[in-house]
């Protein structure tokens, strides 16, 4: 057992099938906090030797967005470290030892029946619904050739681990404290293809990279009793457990790519949301505020608090109302300069502009950016908002909603905005509110909420944009009178 204020050595280890899910940030948040809390290391190890649902753009997918949330790992594929390779399928080599030393200890033994024996089994059982389930052992202590003459009999056998009648199904964990697990049956270790599988692979690799605690979430409970028999076979010193609770949908399922598009991790950043919103709303799914008087709180804050005894035990609901909350908090606390730029990458990173966009179209939307900050929920909600200044004059729709609000007096209210503005000295936001309040509000004495309605049609399209003056100002004179122009030939 490791002193908690020794440094501890933690990991996360996805597998590459897919789309990254939201759970791997969620598990990597906690083993990297814990690591941060007492000076260790945080490792990424990617196992990937599930080959017939391997992707092999998808551990660049993990690199990426890991990176992108604000979740460095000290050790990993990419970056090497002393206990390299971290991609299992590299450490092939590695697992036959151990599964050779658990078959001469009488831990372990080959099996070569056959899927469709295994499926007939478990349909049996099933049918019979008898108490203990899972493999019956029909290989155990048999020679290849005296399984041959059995029923249900495949050339390239599996390895299994046995696991003993008086199993000890309990431990500690730092979550939940003590925890009773189901009885696991006789798991598969090594597969026909040579490869190990998710049980055998995690312990050896935790051992061999010298991981300290495993962070993991709570589905594997069931299993943890088999890894410590293998730690305990294998002579291994055994790693500290927590088990934290699975994020859930509101209906309290389990959430999954399949039914819920925020599973996947990619998906934050597609919508535009910060990695430091995410990060604090992932902190609140397993843990609760670090603040009494907010729930707001940075990474090295939550790191300076972080107890286990604290982490949650109930499965937390993902609320998607709170995470915008939380990510329109961060985006007012940004400097403008500083969220243009986040809205520009988010535009590269989408593909809406080109990974070297127009320096002019860069400069127009950070000058535009403090009008739409305090409105803003999502970094891809800036471009609609802004894309008039965007928009050739010519190619400028009005909407067909902010067509229909405009007032009988509308023609007459564009008139003498063209009046007024055509002779302005000074084209500034200041000057061109002044100028228009003295022409539509007090010289044709139409009410502040109405006067501005018809000019804010002409030169974005929408019935709301960002502030008005702000707006003519960017767009500037020629494209501002030219619009107003158009919508006047059309009343």
């Amino acid at each position: 057992m490791t002193d908690q204020l020794s440094p501890a050595r933690l990991r996360v280890a996805p597998s590459p099938t897919g789309d990254p899910h939201v759970g791997t940030a969620y598990m990597s948040l906690f083993n990297l906090a814990y690591a941060r809390k007492t000076g260790g290391q945080f490792v990424l190890r990617i196992e990937d030797t599930d080959r017939a649902r391997y992707r092999a753009d998808s551990e660049q997918q993990i690199f990426e967005t890991l990176r992108w949330a604000g979740l460095p790992w000290d050790e990993g594929p990419d970056v090497g470290g002393p206990y390299a390779p971290y991609r299992q399928s590299e450490r092939l080599d590695t697992y036959r030892p151990y599964v050779e030393r658990l078959i001469a200890d009488g831990h372990a033994y080959y099996c070569w029946c056959s899927a469709d024996r295994l499926a007939q089994m478990r349909a049996e059982q099933q049918a019979s619904k008898q108490a203990t389930t899972g493999y019956d052992r029909l290989c155990y202590g048999k020679t290849r050739e005296e399984r041959a003459e059995l029923p249900g009999f495949t050339d390239e056998p599996v390895v299994r681990m046995l696991v003993p009648d008086d199993v000890d199904l309990h431990f500690d964990d730092l979550v939940r404290g003590p925890v009773s697990a189901p009885r696991p049956d006789d798991q598969v270790i090594l597969k026909a293809d040579g490869f190990p599988t998710y049980h055998l692979a995690v312990v050896v690799d935790d051992h061999l990279m010298g991981i300290t605690h495993v962070v993991r979430g709570e589905e594997w409970i069931s299993s943890t009793p088999k890894h410590l028999l293998l730690y305990r076979w294998l002579e291994f010193p055994e790693p500290r457990f927590a088990h934290m609770p699975l994020l859930r949908n509101t209906d309290k399922s389990k959430i999954s790519k399949r039914n819920n598009p925020a599973a996947r991790l990619t998906w934050f950043r597609e919508e535009g949301y910060l990695p430091e919103a995410l990060l604090n709303f992932l902190q609140l799914l397993g843990y609760p505020p670090v603040h009494e008087e907010t729930e707001v709180a940075t990474f090295d804050e939550f790191v300076a608090s972080f107890e286990w005894s604290r982490v949650n035990t109930v499965g937390p609901v993902f609320d998607i109302d709170k995470l915008n909350w939380l990510n329109g908090h961060y985006i007012r606390s940004l400097t403008p300069d500083d969220l243009a730029r986040r809205i520009v990458e988010h535009l590269q990173q989408t593909g809406v502009w080109p990974a070297e966009p127009d320096p002019a179209d860069v400069e127009l939307l950070t000058a535009a950016t403090p009008l739409i900050q305090e409105r803003l929920g999502l970094l891809k909600e800036a471009l609609p908002k802004l894309q008039f200044l965007f928009t050739a004059d010519a190619d400028l729709v009005v909407a067909d909603d902010a067509r229909a609000q405009l007032r009988d007096d509308a023609g007459q209210v564009l008139d003498a905005a063209l009046a007024a503005l055509g002779g302005l000295d000074s084209w500034d936001h200041a000057s061109i509110e002044a100028t228009l309040r003295s022409a539509l509000v007090d010289g044709l004495g139409i009410k502040a909420k109405f006067a501005f309605g018809p000019v804010r049609v002409a030169v974005t399209g929408q019935r709301v944009s960002p502030p008005l003056f702000e707006s003519l100002e960017l767009l500037g004179r020629e494209s501002s009178l030219n619009r107003i122009r158009a919508l006047r030939e059309t009343l």
